[in-house]
């Protein structure tokens, strides 16, 4: 099991960290990560610190690997900091790895949350034994034009700010992946948002019940055959969750990653998958194919999967708490988290 953190509370004060790319720190961005300060401030009453290193700048982040990770290490140390979010993905943060205080991650479990290329500090956190978040960053869902989506609000309380259980997760009824410029210019444009079509049941039957545990599938690739890569008895009766990126993967290679997870037996050990909305809905109906193809290869047509969730490279979206017990309903086409994602 792992421990969870404490909820958030108005007025408690949370870290921002670029533990991937530092684009926050470059000049013609900082309006925008002003932004997603500025809603983490108004909307959830929450004190915003940068880390001393997360506003560098993408050059000085790349550069300095060992200075992002000590921002994250010093974020979790700091008693006084209740949660840590971080600023955007990235394609690098795997470079962090020998930087990473594990003992100062499990001795102060807190709010941590971001999604994308972050997937490898959810991972550290995850081989810490703490719970994290696979959930909004600053600069896209906080940082939205003209105002936060009302659906991820909603879940960031829910998720967050509550130690209820969270329970159903209804699919958002629009969404976006529409990509606007990231210009001062274009600060009071709203997305075009498109309507949704739901949640798809891919394949099974019945209801099934699994602690959650995965990330974006092309990030997790950097893990497999690290010490980060989780141990057999975390994918045992799990639910699994896998969402592509914004560089689209070709279909060949989903199943190429899928092949590679039945060849470890994960995919025999689950209890079912959920798959994230695809960006701009790209390879979606390929990606079907692909997964059902695996899945027939490995005679595992009974494995439940949910297939077009609104998390990850999609916006609105859900957040989803590593290691918590969630459900997927087959006959509703729900979906479904069993307890509180906060302590």
């Amino acid at each position: 099991m792992l421990i969870k953190p404490k909820k958030l509370q108005r007025g408690d004060k949370v870290a921002t960290v670029s533990p991937s790319w530092g684009g926050a720190g470059d000049p013609e961005l900082k309006w925008r990560y002003e932004q997603g300060v500025k809603r983490l401030e108004k909307v959830f009453g929450l004190q915003v610190v940068p880390m001393p290193n997360s506003l560098k700048g993408s050059k000085y982040n790349y550069e300095n690997p060992e200075a992002r990770a000590a921002d994250l290490n010093a974020a979790f140390a700091d008693k006084t900091i209740k949660g840590i979010i971080a600023n955007i993905g990235g394609e690098d943060s795997i470079r962090l790895l020998p930087y990473i205080d594990l003992k100062a991650m499990r001795e102060n479990p807190k709010v941590f949350m971001g999604y994308s290329d972050v997937t490898i500090s959810h991972l550290f956190c995850h081989k810490a034994g703490i719970s994290s978040f696979y959930g909004p960053a600053i600069l896209t869902d906080f940082a939205e034009n003209v105002e936060m989506d009302a659906y991820t609000v909603d879940k960031i309380e829910r998720t967050l700010f509550s130690n209820e259980i969270i329970g159903e997760i209804q699919p958002a009824e629009e969404w976006t992946s529409e990509f606007l410029e990231w210009d001062i210019v274009n600060k009071d444009t709203r997305r075009k948002l498109q309507p949704n079509n739901g949640y798809e049941v891919l394949l099974g039957s019945g209801t099934v019940k699994g602690r959650l545990i995965g990330g974006c599938i092309e990030v997790l690739e950097f893990a497999k055959g690290t010490i980060l890569w989780p141990e057999e008895k975390y994918w045992q009766d799990s639910i699994l969750f896998f969402e592509t990126s914004e560089e689209k993967p070709a279909p060949e290679l989903l199943k190429y990653w899928l092949r590679n997870y039945a060849s470890q037996e994960i995919l025999q050990k689950a209890n079912g998958i959920i798959f994230g909305k695809p960006q701009d809905e790209t390879y979606y109906d390929e990606y079907k194919e692909v997964i059902l193809q695996v899945m027939k290869e490995y005679k595992l047509e009974h494995l439940p999967i949910l297939y077009n969730l609104n998390f990850g490279h999609t916006e609105p979206k859900f957040i989803l708490p590593y290691g918590a017990m969630a459900e997927i309903d087959c006959t509703k086409a729900t979906f479904s988290i069993l307890e509180s994602g906060v302590s």
